[in-house]
C-alpha cells in the first residue's frame, strides 16, 4: 500500500527541495507493541490461573498438551483454540450481557479487549497488529490509533451485547478491526495520495477474511468485530484526514503558482456525517443495551455469524 513517504512524498516521486510539500515525520511506533506485549502476558496468567490439572477433572475430555502442567489447555471439545475455560475467561472479565447490565459491571466492556480465547486467537491477532497496526501508529501516531483502537473496541462491546446476551466473549479482535475500518475509510478519504490502491485493496479482504473466519469458532465474538470495524470506519473520516496531494504550505508557494485547497470538501463532509453517526450509533446502542432488547429477536439467522456449530463443539445460542 502506498503511503505518505518523507522523501519521495504522496505520489511515490521524488518531492520538490524546497521541501513546499508537507510531509509526515514517521511516528516511533510503541503504544500497540506494548498492547501486544501486554495481550500476551495476559494470556500467560490467564492459563496460569486457569490450571486445567486441576480444574478440570469433573469435566469431559483430558487437558491438552498436558505436559505444560496447568498451562496445559482446556479440552478440545469444550475450547478449540487452545485456550482457558469459559469461568477462567469470566474471572477476568470477559463480556457477558448479564454482568454488564445486572451486575452493572460495565467496565466489562473494555477489560474483554485484553483477553483472548486461545493461542490460535491470539496468533492471529498478532498478527493483524504487527502488519497493520504498527504501521499506521507509525503514520498517525499514538494518540489518534490509541483512540480509533479503544472506542472501536467499545463499539464492538455494545454491538456483541444486542446479540451475544447468553454468552461470555472475550477478544481485541474488536479493536483490531475497528483499525482495519478506520483504514478503509482513511484509505478512501485520502484516495489521491495513495498510489498502489490494488495491493491495499487486496489485502484489507485477507486480512477481514481471515479474523471473520476465525470469529466461527467458540468464545469469539463476530459481532464485536463487525462493531469494531464500523466504529473504526467511521472514526477514520474524523481522525485520519491528511492534506490532498498537490498541496503547498502558502510560505513555500511560488509566486503565481495556482492555489491548492489543503483538504478536499467531501473530507469535510464526510467527517460531520461520521460524527453524527458514531453519537447516534453509541447513544442507541447503549440505550438498546440497558433496556434488555436483543438484537437476535429481530434477525433470525444472524447468530450464525459468530458461531458454526459442529459435532466437537457447541455454539450456546
Amino acid at each position: 500500500m502506498g503511503s505518505w513517504d518523507p522523501e519521495k512524498g504522496s505520489k511515490g516521486k521524488k518531492k520538490k527541495t524546497d521541501s513546499s510539500y508537507e510531509c509526515e515525520k514517521p511516528w516511533i511506533p510503541w503504544l500497540l507493541p506494548t498492547i501486544v506485549l501486554a495481550n500476551i502476558i495476559i494470556f500467560v496468567l490467564m492459563m496460569y490461573t486457569n490450571n486445567c490439572p486441576k480444574n478440570n477433572k469433573r469435566s469431559k475430555g483430558k487437558c491438552v498438551a498436558r505436559y505444560l502442567g496447568r498451562f496445559s489447555f482446556q479440552p478440545s471439545k469444550e475450547n478449540p483454540l487452545f485456550g482457558p475455560s469459559s469461568n477462567t475467561m469470566d474471572k477476568w472479565g470477559a463480556l457477558h450481557w448479564s454482568k454488564v447490565v445486572h451486575g452493572k459491571q460495565g467496565w466489562r466492556f473494555i477489560t474483554c479487549l485484553w483477553l483472548h480465547g486461545g493461542l490460535i486467537h491470539l496468533f492471529a491477532n498478532v498478527l493483524s497488529f504487527f502488519f497493520i497496526g504498527i504501521r499506521h501508529e507509525q503514520q498517525f501516531g499514538y494518540v489518534r490509533v490509541g483512540v480509533i483502537y479503544l472506542l472501536s473496541g467499545f463499539g464492538g462491546s455494545i454491538l456483541s451485547s444486542l446479540f451475544m446476551q447468553h454468552t461470555t466473549t472475550v477478544g481485541a479482535s474488536g479493536a483490531l478491526f475497528g483499525l482495519i475500518g478506520a483504514i478503509c475509510s482513511e484509505f478512501l478519504t485520502n484516495w489521491t495520495i495513495y498510489t498502489y490502491k490494488v495491493t491495499a485493496v487486496i489485502t484489507f479482504i485477507a486480512i477481514i477474511v481471515l479474523n471473520l473466519a476465525v470469529g466461527v469458532l467458540p468464545h469469539i465474538d463476530n459481532f464485536a468485530n463487525i462493531g469494531g470495524f464500523f466504529t473504526g470506519f467511521l472514526l477514520g473520516f474524523v481522525l485520519l484526514f491528511r492534506p490532498q496531494s498537490g498541496w503547498i504550505k502558502p510560505q513555500h508557494r511560488p509566486a503565481g503558482a495556482a492555489v491548492i485547497p489543503k483538504h478536499k470538501p467531501y473530507q469535510y463532509v464526510f467527517c460531520v456525517i461520521a460524527v453524527l453517526l458514531l453519537i447516534v450509533g453509541f447513544g442507541m446502542g447503549l440505550f438498546l443495551v440497558f433496556k434488555g432488547e436483543n438484537g437476535n429477536k429481530h434477525c433470525s439467522w444472524c447468530h450464525h455469524l459468530t458461531c458454526a456449530p459442529t459435532s466437537k463443539w457447541p455454539c450456546g445460542y
